[in-house]
């Protein structure tokens, strides 16, 4: 007697029914605030950008694999078009990694050599997450193309900076395409 293929049904709908509302690793990367102001005749901006970094990942860091990150912000009018070129194009990157002999962690901004160290990894990925005093473009060159104006932020994690033997896995698995997205914030006058 030959087993009908429909009798499979209830059992794969449990098991996507159980898979969807199993407890998800939260991995998410947040440009939570954008914030700008005026400093001398330069337009200076502060972000704060939450890092939640996926157990992968934080895993790889304890083990002393570097992570690269890079904070892409662009000044654009609020009704460019996407093709249109942005006023200002900013790449920031930052290495975040775990120093065993000092039981450290170290963030740098690259290219920079240095870097601020930290006892805790979760004040090192906090600090990575604190811009101060980015200068943008001049108060000059604002007034001169009039406005309204528009900050977009995303900051992602760069797997091309993986080693090689983790890039395969970083290209696989979610958990490791870590990114805001596009955050749009409007220009405070």
């Amino acid at each position: 007697m030959r087993s009908s293929p429909y009798r499979l049904l209830p059992l794969i709908f449990l098991i996507f029914w159980m898979l969807s509302i199993a407890p998800r690793a939260f991995a998410e990367f947040t440009v939570k605030e954008v914030r700008t102001r005026d400093e001398g005749d330069m337009l200076v901006m502060d972000a704060d950008i939450v890092y939640g970094f996926s157990e992968e990942a934080l895993e790889a860091l304890d083990s002393g694999v570097p992570l690269t990150l890079e904070v892409h912000i662009q000044l654009r009018g609020s009704d460019d078009w996407v093709w249109e070129e942005s006023l200002v194009d900013q790449r920031l990157r930052y290495v975040i990694r775990y120093k065993p002999l000092s039981e450290r962690y170290l963030v740098s901004q690259i290219p920079d050599e240095g870097g601020i160290s930290y006892v805790t990894r979760d004040a090192a990925i906090a600090a990575l997450g604190e811009i101060h005093g980015l200068q943008l473009v001049t108060g000059e060159r604002l007034r001169e193309l009039g406005g309204p104006f528009e900050i977009q932020v995303k900051a992602s994690l760069d797997i091309e900076e993986l080693p090689l033997p983790l890039k395969p896995i970083a290209y696989l698995f979610p958990s490791w395409k870590l990114s805001s997205g596009w955050t749009k914030w409007p220009l405070e006058p």
